[in-house]
């Protein structure tokens, strides 16, 4: 582990209650993982399932922790990111309370602030989802503090 609970929201822009990820569990050259236990308290949890768009959100917060953690090691700034796609989702279920999700991004390709990644989440050693995601980095006066 790179990064625990207690230090996560240093690298990600989104706050309480919006947090979805506990855990910078790895992060290299080309890709990141990062995991979170689902709670009954998540805003994305409906009868005891984590609904996909905490999925959805899930994924793109390991990419925006990759990024903080990449501003956090040269000591530069944090930025913003936003989703511009999200490409041939998969959710093949969903979580239950309790559940600890582990997802894997893997950057595809870097074109100046627009990067694409790929992302799967596994859950008790299956394959919960699935997809491709473009992201793009506000580098413009938006830094995150």
């Amino acid at each position: 582990m790179i990064v625990s609970k207690e230090n996560i929201q240093a690298l990600i822009p989104q706050g309480p209650p919006f947090v979805m990820i506990d855990t910078l569990v790895q992060s290299g050259e080309a890709s990141t993982s990062a995991s979170l236990v689902v709670r009954a308290d998540n805003i994305f949890v409906e009868e005891g399932l984590f609904r996909e768009a905490g999925i959805v959100e899930h994924i793109a917060q390991t990419a925006a922790a990759r990024s903080g953690y990449e501003m956090q090691q040269c000591n530069a700034p944090l930025r913003t990111g936003y989703i511009g796609a999200v490409k041939n989702l998969q959710i093949f279920s969903l979580p239950q309370i309790g559940d600890e999700l582990v997802t894997e991004i893997k950057i595809e390709n870097r074109i100046f602030d627009i990067t694409m990644i790929s992302g799967q989440t596994h859950s008790n050693g299956k394959l919960v989802a699935s997809c491709e995601m473009k992201i793009f980095i506000n580098k413009l006066n938006n830094t995150v503090s």
